[in-house]
């Protein structure tokens, strides 16, 4: 029986990101996917800043931008009757915008799933800690009280492969077996409404080169549907929604028939079109009751199914599994207790049920839903300019050592982001300089805990360093302001709330997990209590 600390189910985005992401922390992993490759469908396209920033400090975010496109290249959303015909609106929407920047070094990416996943495949296999397994199905699962056995099942020659893992992780999409198997209850709406994905090749650029964008939709009478830039040029996706409005059956959607439908939309009858693939699918809005089984742990699309109004799907699963790689890693390594490993559930939950109503309610204000009648609707403002949902989220467990402070309450929480090194929440993105050259706080933080300080704070420094010998962590202490990395404009200061003594502890998942605004009569027994807390080991 092959033995590994954690297996995981599942080898799309979710699953890639989580065996990257344990092989940072130095966890071996096996990975077992169904299908013989990668996916060869666009599905998913848009990876939102706070993913990208994710995937800045694993250190394939170069490759991934070199594979998509640039925000300049779809920074648009346009609505119009055809692509050749009356254009109804256009909008900037916050994310692609340069005003993004001021609360991130990231800019958000577009990168079509089929060029993602090999993308995220060959970056896996580099770091050496995971074995990858396609064409293998996981047949059976059981649990007990020291760990999970599975058999893999070869899907090209019929062999079996007994596992045995202390944890899996059920990243096996939207149809889960696992999440069948464990009869989890899901909350929600199921099957609000019906869509078919068309790939096509058409060169579209005369109708789309002057206005760069990621989304074109298209309010006909005829149907409601959408144009998805995936190269600019001559790949495309092309969506139909709300089938039984405008009198569609799934079965209607013929090679022939979609064709037909993809010229009524561009508005050019004679278009030179080849369908490359077709795809029906049904779009619900729910969410498991609970993500932790035992030692089964569901993320990405098995624990949450949205609309992929707002592109949140892919991203709301990549951050499941950035919350839960570290906290399976301190468990396995013995840093953690095991309890650490609920505060996922606890932590992640609340934060699918909110993505998910919100990208429910985008669809509501675009005419999506089954029943609602036919006719033009154009998105509500919240739509793509989701900068509270992308950076604001907020975690409330034993993980987070709260300091007292009351949160911020901004006007509009789906917009508005308010930067806050309040416990609980992202550690905020802040200006600094190291060496001469100008460096953010998202570039200090996401390899293991740091603790930052002010540049009085040298005896938080001596307690992290001699604290991280006693736990067995990864703990690295900086100072901002002591000639090596330097808060010119203060902004750090302002922004994380703490004066010259103060330090902030930011957790391996760039949450922070504790705030001493000034220094404490004590800062080893402070600093140790807190990580102890944060660790499930109190």
């Amino acid at each position: 029986m092959k033995e590994v600390p954690v297996l995981i189910v599942g080898g799309g985005p979710v699953g890639l990101t989580a065996s990257i992401l344990l092989s940072r922390e130095g966890i071996r992993s096996l990975l077992a996917e169904r299908h013989p490759g990668t996916t060869h469908h666009p599905k998913a396209r848009a990876i939102n800043a706070r993913s990208m920033e994710m995937y800045r400090q694993c250190g394939v975010e170069t490759a991934i931008r070199e594979a998509g496109l640039s925000p300049e290249q779809a920074g648009l959303v346009v609505w119009t009757r055809t692509l050749a015909g009356e254009e109804i609106e256009r909008r900037v929407p916050w994310r692609s915008g340069p005003q993004s920047m001021a609360v991130s070094p990231v800019r958000n990416c577009l990168c079509a799933q089929d060029v993602l996943e090999p993308v995220l495949r060959a970056f896996a296999e580099r770091q050496g800690s995971c074995e990858l397994c396609f064409s293998t199905e996981v047949a059976a699962l059981e649990q007990d009280g020291a760990g999970v056995t599975a058999t893999l099942t070869d899907r090209v020659s019929g062999s079996e492969m007994r596992v045995r893992a202390h944890y899996v992780i059920a990243a096996d999409g939207a149809q889960s077996h696992i999440r069948r198997q464990l009869g989890v209850r899901m909350l929600g709406l199921e099957k609000v409404y019906e869509s078919v994905n068309i790939l096509i090749n058409a060169d579209l650029r005369r109708r789309t080169t002057h206005r760069p964008a990621a989304l074109y939709f298209v309010e006909h009478p005829q149907m409601k549907a959408t144009f998805l830039t995936i190269n600019a040029v001559d790949r495309w996706g092309f969506l139909v929604n709300s089938l039984s409005a405008y009198g569609y059956k799934a079965s209607d959607f013929t090679p022939e028939r979609s064709m037909e439908l993809v010229r009524i939309a561009a508005g050019v009858p004679e278009l030179e079109v080849k369908i490359l693939g077709i795809a029906p699918w049904t779009a619900s809005a729910i969410v498991a009751e609970q993500y932790c089984h035992g030692r089964i742990l569901l993320a990405g699309d098995a624990a949450h199914e949205m609309p992929p109004t707002g592109g949140f799907g892919l991203n709301t699963g990549v951050q499941d599994v950035h919350n839960l790689a570290w906290k399976l890693a301190a468990v396995l390594r013995g840093a953690a207790g095991p309890s650490l490993l609920a505060t996922y559930h606890h932590e992640r939950q609340p934060v699918g049920r909110i993505i998910t109503e919100q990208s429910l309610n985008n669809s509501i204000s675009m005419g999506r839903l089954g029943g609602q009648s036919p006719g033009t609707a154009v998105a509500r403002p919240e739509y793509l300019n989701e900068q509270g949902m992308i950076f604001g989220a907020t975690y409330t467990s034993i993980a987070v050592v709260p300091d007292g402070t009351a949160p911020s309450t901004p006007a509009n929480a789906v917009t508005d982001y308010i930067p806050s090194a309040r416990p609980g929440g992202r550690a905020p993105h802040a200006w600094l300089e190291q060496d001469g050259t100008r460096v953010s706080t998202i570039d200090l933080i996401g390899n293991g805990f740091v603790l930052l300080t002010g540049v009085k704070g040298k005896a938080w420094n001596e307690a992290a360093q001699r604290l991280a010998s006693e736990m067995r962590l990864s703990l690295k202490a900086l100072t901002i302001g002591d000639g090596g990395i330097e808060d010119l404009d203060r902004q750090w200061a302002m922004t994380y709330g703490i004066d010259d003594t103060g330090a902030v502890l930011v957790r391996p998942d760039g949450y922070v997990g504790w705030r001493g605004r000034s220094m404490m009569t004590d800062p080893p027994a402070t600093l140790g209590e807190a990580l102890t807390r944060i660790l499930g080991k109190a």
